[in-house]
């Protein structure tokens, strides 16, 4: 992955903070980032397909339920970024990571 496609993916509100909720949770379905982002679910599904298109994503169905988390073969350097980027914004996403989090404590919101 070169840096152009990298930050053009994420120049987007609901991409980067679904890419940081996913460095702080590890894995979220659609259901926890509607609830997280509130936000609709042909919205989230089309950033979702757009992140996945970029190869910043990966998916695993479960059942009916479809799971996205950081593709695994991601640079260390972009993974640095989004890490750092979490590390230093925490204000950025602390309502939708409140709210994930919540949400996935009672066993998802699907």
């Amino acid at each position: 992955m070169d840096p152009l496609s990298f930050y053009k993916c994420m120049a987007e509100d609901t991409r980067l903070k679904t890419l940081l909720l996913l460095t702080c949770v590890n894995e979220a379905c659609v259901c926890d980032l509607i609830e997280a982002l509130a936000l609709d679910q042909p919205k989230i599904s089309r950033h979702l397909a757009e992140l996945r298109k970029c190869g910043l994503l990966q998916d695993e169905r479960r059942g009916k339920w479809v799971y996205y988390r950081l593709h695994p073969a991601l640079p260390q350097w972009s993974k640095a970024v989004l890490q750092e980027t979490l590390t230093h914004n925490q204000a950025y996403i602390h309502t939708a990571l409140n709210r994930i989090r919540c949400c996935q404590q009672q066993n998802g919101c699907c």
